[in-house]
């Protein structure tokens, strides 16, 4: 299956937004088991979560902008960008 990328940047001053937001995103991607292969925030200069970076498995575009866009945090109107692209590793591997 390819895999995606999915590179989220929270609108400023939404920290408080994402940790209301971050057991629902969690549960979500609870029931969607194996479909992240890696995941986490972006951090800013003072180490505060400040984004998301997520590679994950889908069908095709349209299947993964459907699984981006049904995140609670993307629901939430947390992030004030979002990119996602199509990736293929080369280098290392992907859990």
């Amino acid at each position: 299956m390819p895999h995606f990328v999915l590179v989220c940047v929270d609108k400023p001053g939404a920290l408080a937004l994402r940790m209301a937001t971050r057991q629902a995103h969690f549960d979500w991607l609870a029931e969607h088991p194996g479909v992240v292969r890696l995941g986490g925030p972006f951090l800013s200069e003072a180490g505060e979560m400040a984004g998301s970076l997520i590679i994950f498995e889908a069908a095709d575009i349209a299947a993964a902008r459907a699984f981006a866009d049904a995140d609670p945090y993307a629901k939430a109107g947390l992030f004030a960008s979002i990119e996602l692209r199509p990736w293929r590793a080369t280098v290392g591997a992907v859990p």
